[in-house]
């Protein structure tokens, strides 16, 4: 068994034992017991297209196989056997025949989706067929063989090449995994008519409550592609992919949890999971995910969750957990100042190799973290967890200048916890080599020291060219990895494999996601959409419950933008901002009456 493997398996294990003495809770503070409704709502989505079918084989003394009406699922259907009253002369269906060789077909549903499929069998379908069905999110991806692992391809998180049996004069249904792209395969000698396919998408209803629009049609795809891509991860709790990885990552959750509380607000899915988490996992011997940056990670989404909310009494239920895990993590400030000794240190992928860098990253990371908790423990007013928190803190920033190592991760961590200044950041790793050592994950971090350092517009370049890049090879959500030199001599996600050039989603990747294990919608890269609202709309709440908001908004080589930020009990503060033709920047508030806006623009 490999490291990632080990740690895989480490981190389910620990997700599975509830730590001693706690209880599995929602949001509310509810024990879960006895029946336990599923929180997420099914939609039946119609196939778009039409990617590839099999050409028919009937040479010679060849084995034979067609495909005949594929067209005819892209048809409106109603998902019930039968389609239509005359049955017997009007041919509603897609016919697969197998006399020797296995036809099939690839549907395209227009978008990525969370669930599986419905399938409608008519009367014709001989009995005891059999079909293979691969989910992919790409073109590619259902090309590929799960059984040999066939660059990267596994059925682990979720089951994405199978073999089924179907009825004749039925529906069945099947699947649970991301997935745009299907392939399904007659494998038995026979013949199978397809009234209907449909795909099931099982999405947790949030509504949305802030929003992103501008003069630039590009950013607006990005912001809406970013909101969508968390909004599929957040199911029964907020995951990290809806492919693989559909478990609650501490650390991945972050930018997701920015996005939640920006867009979707007091959203019960963000308590309910990191409640799920505290409850799994013993504050004193255990790490988060089996990793001490994740436990770090935990603190800081309590508090993001607080800043937002105000709510004291979430704070209090989490008192003792809190006190635990701070006064824990403040025995991992050695002697000489440093954050040394927590289980699995670690920043994102990218940074991986470089591990002086990821020492850096860490420190910085412990500093915001202590930061946050010295906030939390004046709001419980516990005077001796808040007397930790800060000697921590200013003990990790006694340091020494610590360098970046050319991390960009590294780079911005600093930046925001104070530790090194964010204009010598910017000029020294951050605004170097274009969008080279950007990331998905700490992409969001990035962008927001870039902003620290008054370089909004090599931000807003950097989400246009970064996560636009995505766009440009045929992306509906944004992924776990990205690097725009993979795009150079590639094919889209939404075509079938072209000869000679490589295939982005299987030919790249690394670490736990090599190939088409690559997850290809993972809710860490959902940034760009809280940095849009916070930075361009210029919306930054500055005490906890978002009693007093600054209005800063930052147009660049925009001509307008316009949109709202989430506020508690389901209200929201919008901004409109222009430039006039004078130049000047017009910007209209519309606030509730109780919230203080402080305005700084000029």
């Amino acid at each position: 068994m490999n490291k990632f493997a080990f740690f895989a398996l480490s981190a389910v294990l620990t997700l599975l034992h509830p730590a001693k003495g706690d209880s599995l809770r929602n949001g509310r503070g509810n024990v879960y017991d006895g029946d336990v409704p599923d929180l997420c709502t099914r939609t039946f989505v119609m196939p778009k297209r039409i990617v590839w079918q099999t050409e028919k084989s009937d040479k010679g003394f060849a084995p034979r196989c067609s495909v005949a009406g594929a067209e005819r699922l892209l048809l409106k259907k109603k998902g019930q056997i039968p389609e239509t009253s005359d049955y017997a002369e009007k041919i509603i269906a897609c016919t697969l025949v197998n006399e020797g060789n296995a036809p099939g077909f690839i549907l395209d549903f227009g978008r990525e989706l969370h669930g599986g499929l419905q399938l409608g069998m008519s009367a014709r379908t001989s009995r005891g067929m059999k079909l293979r069905l691969r989910f992919g999110e790409s073109v590619a991806e259902t090309f590929s063989d799960a059984t040999t692992g066939e660059r990267g391809e596994r059925n682990d998180h979720a089951i994405r090449d199978l073999t089924m049996e179907v009825p004749t004069m039925g529906t069945a249904e099947v699947g649970n995994t991301g997935f745009r792209f299907v392939r399904i395969d007659l494998l038995t000698f026979g013949k199978a008519e397809f009234e209907s396919v449909r795909a099931i998408e099982l999405k947790r209803p949030m509504e949305r409550i802030g929003s992103f629009r501008s003069s630039d049609e590009r950013l607006n795809r990005i912001w809406e592609t970013a909101v969508r891509t968390v909004h599929l991860c957040c199911q029964n709790y907020i995951w990290d992919g809806i492919k693989r990885d559909r478990l609650v990552w501490m650390g991945d959750m972050h930018p997701e949890t920015m996005v939640v509380l920006n867009v979707f607000g007091a959203a019960d899915v963000l308590p309910e999971s990191l409640d799920y988490m505290s409850a799994t996992t013993d504050p004193n011997t255990e790490w988060m995910n089996c990793m001490g940056p994740y436990t770090l990670w935990w603190v800081r989404n309590v508090a993001e969750w607080y800043r937002f909310t105000g709510d004291g009494t979430y704070l209090e239920r989490h008192h003792r957990y809190l006190a635990d895990t701070l006064n824990r993590l403040a025995t991992f400030v050695t002697p000489s100042n440093s954050f040394e000794g927590v289980r699995r240190p670690f920043l994102d992928w990218p940074t991986e190799h470089n591990r002086p860098a990821v020492f850096s990253g860490m420190q910085a990371l412990a500093a915001l973290t202590f930061d946050d908790g010295a906030l939390m423990a004046d709001a419980l007013r516990d005077a001796e967890l808040a007397k930790v928190c800060r000697n921590a803190g200013q003990r990790l920033r006694r340091q020494p200048a610590l360098q970046a190592h050319g991390a960009k991760s590294a780079a911005a961590m600093l930046a925001l916890a104070g530790l090194r200044d964010p204009k010598e950041m910017f000029d020294d790793c951050l605004g170097c080599e274009g969008h080279r050592g950007v990331s998905t994950f700490y992409g969001y971090y990035m962008l927001e020291a870039m902003s620290a350092a008054g370089e909004d517009q090599r931000a807003l370049d950097t989400v246009r060219d970064f996560w636009g890049g995505m766009l440009d090879m045929g992306a509906t959500t944004f992924w776990e990895d990205f690097n725009l030199d993979w795009t150079n001599g590639c094919f889209r996600i939404d075509e079938v494999p072209i000869p000679g050039k490589k295939d982005i989603h299987g030919d790249f990747g690394e670490f736990c996601y090599l190939g088409f294990r690559h997850s290809l919608c993972h809710g860490w890269s959902g940034g760009p959409a809280a940095w849009c609202i916070g930075h361009v709309l210029g919306i930054r709440p500055l005490e906890p419950g978002c009693r007093k908001i600054e209005i800063r908004p930052f147009l660049g080589d925009l001509d307008w933008a316009e949109g709202a930020m989430a506020l508690p009990g389901g209200r929201k503060i919008a901004v409109r901002a222009e430039r006039a033709a004078t130049g000047e920047l017009v910007v209209n508030v519309d606030a509730p009456e109780d919230v203080d806006v402080v305005k700084g623009w000029r």
